[in-house]
């Protein structure tokens, strides 16, 4: 959330292209972050703007554009969950690939629609199978059909699969979200279990909710063994963290309570073995804790849900919590915790708290002092790091599911109206720009390289602030 990028612009007109070095077109629904790495751009979308004409109906897809012009390297197309087992809560219409990938090096590893943890080679197809794995064309073809789809150079290039779903009972809801943590040769996933379309149900309640996976081969080496399905409000999206030294490895848990795992010693082994949890943070403790989904459709009160990322800075964890925005209450908190000590830490490990008047997707910016977050409704908050104490509001025009990202002495984020707010990363509220976008922002802003790449619903735009030829790049 916070980048050391500096020369962004203040402002930007996607109309006049005034700072737009390009523009991508991806489909009609897009709720991703877009990651920049080694000269590409990768970025989850749906399929209802096909590339390939060979890939037709609704799919999850993961584009991959060059940095420099936004050309269509490559893509990875995975057919819909929910088409090939009849639920559509498994995987819900139209809605896309939503998780940002990690990559290091030649690899992405990332997190399909389909419950499924894969590696990809950051080259695609177009210079060959690298393998192990090699059955792209059966992977991207759906169930019912006649006939398998035949990989091309504009595909991906799978090294390895880990389904979750198939490997561990997994049951995902509406979408998988979250990001991969790459730690060593080890890999701390999501496994985004939730409920089910009735939403009073958790249908795999023995399903673990962290697992990790070696990196090198796609196995499985360890889960979590907190049980926490039964106590799933609706279902977990929060992205691990590593932090206090590197040692511990902090989650949001689906039951809204923040833990803490040792970060396991030693090379992956072939047994699959139990993190040990060695610390617990309630944010929200006197909530219920048992029979949860008869709290479901409450605006009033009920349990909390962790949906950003814990964020670690300083020997502290920030961390946002509160009411799920589609069918719990109506507040959230941003909270400063010690991120030392053992055991449950509910009583001991506050440092301060702060209210928010609604709901919160955000992941904490921690910078120069100061915490950033969005709330949805439409608040971004920035508040005194050490203490808490409320610097400055402001509202914009539209829910806010985006984080805030931070770089270059400026505060970004975009609405589900379309409003993009530029603010300055002060400690007196200060509006730099206000960009209307014409399409809704789901996924947060991202710099590198020396420009901004902004999501909205049907397109990714490049901003830099010199002037240059703008390109676009269409289907």
């Amino acid at each position: 959330m916070v980048s050391d990028e500096k020369g962004l612009p203040d402002t930007f007109d996607i109309g006049t292209r005034q700072s737009v070095k390009w523009v991508a077109a991806l489909g009609s629904q897009s709720y991703a972050t877009p990651v920049v790495a080694g000269g590409r751009v990768l970025i989850g979308t749906n399929n209802d703007v096909p590339r390939d004409p060979k890939h037709q109906g609704d799919r999850g897809v993961l584009m991959c554009f060059a940095e420099t012009d936004g050309r269509l390297l490559w893509q990875l197309v995975v057919p819909k969950s929910s088409e090939d087992f009849g639920d559509a809560y498994l995987d819900w219409r139209q809605v896309g690939m939503a998780s940002a990938p990690s990559v290091e090096g030649d690899r992405a590893y990332t997190l399909t629609n389909r419950g499924e943890v894969v590696c990809l080679d950051m080259n695609g197809l177009a210079d060959g199978n690298a393998g192990p794995f090699v059955d792209e064309g059966a992977h991207m073809t759906p169930r019912a059909a006649k006939e398998q789809v035949v990989p091309g150079p504009t595909d991906a290039d799978i090294v390895w699969v880990c389904d979750l779903v198939r490997e561990l009972g997994v049951r995902t809801h509406d979408q998988v979200e979250g990001s991969v943590l790459i730690a060593g040769d080890l890999l701390f996933v999501n496994t985004c279990n939730g409920v089910d379309g009735s939403h009073r149900k958790i249908p795999s309640p023995d399903a673990p909710s962290l697992v990790v996976i070696d990196k090198r081969t796609g196995k499985l080496v360890a889960r979590d063994g907190l049980h926490l399905g039964p106590t799933t409000f609706h279902v977990g999206w929060s992205s691990p963290a590593r932090g206090n030294g590197d040692e511990r490895i902090f989650f949001g848990g689906g039951d809204g309570v923040c833990y803490a795992f040792e970060l396991p010693k030693g090379a992956p082994s072939d047994a699959i073995g139990a993190l040990k949890n060695v610390w617990r943070f309630d944010p929200d403790p006197v909530a219920p804790k048992q029979d949860v989904h008869k709290w479901v459709g409450n605006r009033r009160e009920g349990p909390s849900v962790i949906m950003g990322m814990p964020v670690i800075e300083g020997g502290r964890v920030y961390l946002t919590s509160g009411g799920d925005p589609w069918w719990g209450k109506q507040q959230s908190f941003l909270r400063c915790l010690d991120a030392g000590g053992e055991g449950d830490v509910t009583k001991t490990a506050e440092v301060w708290s702060y209210p928010m008047p609604r709901e919160t997707c955000s992941t904490p910016a921690v910078h120069d002092g100061m915490v950033f977050a969005t709330d949805v409704g439409g608040h971004v908050h920035c508040v005194d790091a050490a203490t808490g104490k409320p610097l400055w509001t402001h509202k914009a025009v539209g829910e806010f599911w985006a984080s805030p990202l931070v770089a270059d002495g400026k505060v970004y984020a975009g609405t589900r109206r379309g409003q993009f707010v530029v603010l300055a990363a002060s400690r007196e509220e200060r509006l730099i720009a206000k960009i209307d976008l014409d399409e809704p922002v789901n996924g947060t802003a991202v710099a590198a390289n020396g420009a901004l790449y902004v999501p909205t619903m049907k397109h990714l735009y490049a901003i830099a602030a010199q002037r240059e030829a703008s390109s676009t790049t269409r289907p």
